[in-house]
């Protein structure tokens, strides 16, 4: 085997996605020095998650960066409805959260990343590998000391660092490589995603029952889709053909009923089997876990990807001193655990709830709303507190660190 390149630095982030890459982001704003691997060459990967919530939209504009983000192509959705029969409900708003921005905005994922890569950038100790794998992780006397990884050609690359941040997904090789095993709820549910043009259609509810459930998402120029069906039903599914498919769609989501048309292949729909689980212990000497390869998310919600973006915020605003300082410790990465894994673990309940509600608990039957509506009706403050909940998370994170000179961020309202 080839020598490996060696590498160093202060903090390794393991993975380019949201958590990775606004982990890497807000620490080298500090001043510590970050190499982010990421395995891929680009980030232009289709249905991932595209829902960026005013969570997330508030830290953009703490960052000073809001007015160039919303000028990428986006749409905004400020409620969130539903259909079921013939009655249309909202069951979430966000127009009235206490954030600049109180709405969704749907944005491809590459778009986002591409953003924070091109801000991590600017700063000069920041360090985006790509087409480079982590695969394993470097010890030293019982203590992590960097990552085992691979470039573009297979050639070992070594990065040795203070800290790992393991940000490396649902199927994370360092979680492996680190004896750490999630513990798994059962999931109800597996998802259809699609995509089909959207034309001059006027708007959709999100959430659309009836034989089954459809969710639908705005996009510029088409709508991504997803068909909820039960957790290992796709085969039986696909055994039906294409027709059967189609109509079930037409069926639940009459409007889209033209564009399923241009599904002509089993390849234009991407299975996505949904898995939820946590570990126990996010971290292990050296090393720390964070977003889906701490906790799996379902898609229920669109919560996953700004849920793992609040870790990502809360560990740089918690470890970043201690590293510039050369001081960090343990129990340091056992205090990000503690003030992550309750909002983690209260989301997963919310969405197992859900999913109950979104599939049928056997074939044939009919889905129900994800809140009963004639509580909705009851209750219409109700909207307010289940915006509020997906839209700002249990726990939200804010910035409270400042780069080395730099003004200092402005107080934010509904602080966690």
């Amino acid at each position: 085997m080839a020598d490996a390149t060696v590498v160093t630095t202060t903090c390794c982030v393991a993975g380019g996605g949201p958590a990775g890459l606004m982990a890497g982001v807000l620490l080298a704003r500090q001043g510590v020095e970050v190499v982010v691997l990421e395995k891929h060459a680009d980030f232009l990967r289709d249905f991932r998650g595209d829902t960026i919530h005013p969570s997330t939209l508030e830290l953009m504009a703490e960052l000073g960066w809001l007015e160039d983000f919303l000028a990428l192509p986006h749409t905004r959705v400020e409620r969130a409805t539903v259909s079921f029969g013939d009655e249309e409900v909202v069951v979430g708003r966000f127009d009235r959260l206490p954030v600049r921005c109180p709405f969704i905005a749907f944005m491809p994922q590459w778009d986002f990343l591409d953003f924070l890569a091109a801000r991590g950038a600017e700063l000069p100790s920041f360090r985006l590998l790509r087409s480079t794998e982590a695969t394993g992780l470097l010890m030293h006397d019982g203590r992590c000391a960097g990552v085992v990884a691979h470039d573009g050609s297979g050639a070992p690359v070594h990065v040795l660092a203070d800290l790992v941040l393991a940000a490396d997904g649902r199927d994370s090789a360092l979680r492996a490589a680190a004896g750490l095993v999630p513990r798994a709820s059962r999931s109800r549910i597996d998802v259809l995603w699609f995509r089909v043009p959207r034309g001059e259609a006027r708007g959709m509810p999100l959430f659309n029952a009836g034989d089954g459930a459809v969710v639908v998402l705005p996009r510029t120029g088409y709508w991504q889709a997803a068909l909820i069906i039960r957790a290992g039903g796709y085969d039986e599914l696909r055994a039906r053909g294409l027709d059967a498919f189609r109509d079930q769609v037409r069926g639940i989501a009459p409007d889209l009923a033209e564009g399923v048309a241009t599904i002509e292949d089993w390849d234009q729909i991407k299975l996505l089997r949904v898995r939820v689980d946590r570990l126990r212990r996010w971290w292990r000497p050296g090393v720390l876990f964070l977003g889906d390869a701490a906790h799996a998310m379902s898609p229920a919600g669109g919560v996953g990807v700004n849920l793992a973006i609040q870790d990502a915020v809360a560990a740089a605003n918690l470890l970043g001193p201690r590293l510039l300082r050369g001081e960090l410790r343990d129990r340091d990465l056992a205090r990000v655990q503690r003030r992550r894994a309750w909002p983690a673990r209260l989301t997963q309940l919310f969405q197992l709830v859900l999913a109950r509600r979104l599939v049928p608990s056997r074939s044939g039957a009919a889905a129900r709303a994800p809140l009963p509506l004639g509580l909705v009706r009851a209750l219409p403050f109700l909207p307010h507190l289940t915006g509020r909940f997906i839209g700002l998370g249990a726990r939200p994170e804010h910035v409270r660190t400042r780069p080395p000179g730099g003004p200092g961020v402005s107080p934010v309202r509904g602080g966690g």
